[in-house]
């Protein structure tokens, strides 16, 4: 595989892949499970340095603050601080009033942004939306860099109940170039793919790694786009529709 370094204008940071692990359990930020969440945000970084992508180094701080918290609470009974000093000082409930603190001015920020589109619209002259029958497959969210990261997770995880692949082992090669030409030959405009469907079965790891840095690169080039019917949901995948001159 040839080297390439990704470099995504998306991350927004730490915490914001640890309210998306959260969401994504369906569990209450108040009952996060400290083990649990540290396994699945190392499993995140570890795909991050798998696919050569940059990582500020406030990911890496959540990281070693996440394994110290774990590691306190794997202290025995005896060995934890007194109860009326636990809540003050245990940096487990930090973690949590961060996450608290944070998601209040996320939700505060989406509402602005809904506020000023709906200003927008309300100045605009556009026309009557046709009446057009609801499509089969409706895709209305925007897909983030960490929903992407968990599709690929469990492409990769199609190899553990596969016997070593012979082409892995005598390091067949695949190059970026080869697998972004691959994929605009692959996908089509208005007609969309599963995520799944742009690794086939027989891809070893090299493969599914290249091709899914291939993917990344003509997101960011605004030639593929991703969305989800709902959020954490399928991952679907098309062509984006190229803009034509306009002539004056």
């Amino acid at each position: 595989m040839e080297e390439y370094k990704v470099k995504l204008d998306v991350f927004e940071g730490p915490l914001d892949l640890l309210l998306y692990l959260i969401k994504r359990d369906e569990v209450d930020i108040y009952d996060i499970s400290i083990e649990r969440i540290t396994s699945q945000y190392l499993a995140y970084i570890d795909a991050f340095q798998m696919l050569n992508i940059e990582l500020a180094g406030e990911f890496i701080v959540m990281a070693a603050n996440l394994l110290y918290i774990k590691s306190r609470t794997l202290l025995p009974a005896d060995q934890q601080m007194a109860e009326e000093e636990a809540e003050e000082d245990d940096p487990r409930f930090e973690l949590i009033r961060q996450l608290i603190e944070y998601k209040k001015f996320k939700e505060a920020a989406s509402r602005l942004r809904d506020q000023e589109a709906l200003q927008l619209s309300l100045y605009g002259r556009l026309p009557a939306a046709p009446d057009l029958a609801p499509a089969e497959n409706l895709l209305v969210e925007e897909v983030g860099i960490f929903d992407l990261i968990n599709a690929f997770q469990k492409v990769l995880k199609r190899l553990e109940k596969k016997p070593e692949d012979l082409r892995e082992i005598f390091a067949e090669n695949f190059t970026v170039s080869e697998k972004i030409d691959h994929l605009l030959n692959l996908t089509r405009v208005g007609v969309a793919l599963r995520f799944e469907e742009l690794f086939p079965e027989s891809a070893g790891r090299t493969e599914i790694v290249v091709t899914f840095l291939a993917m990344l690169e003509l997101i960011r080039l605004k030639q593929l786009r991703v969305r989800q019917e709902a959020s954490c949901g399928e991952i679907w995948i098309d062509r984006v529709q190229e803009a034509r001159p306009s002539f004056v």
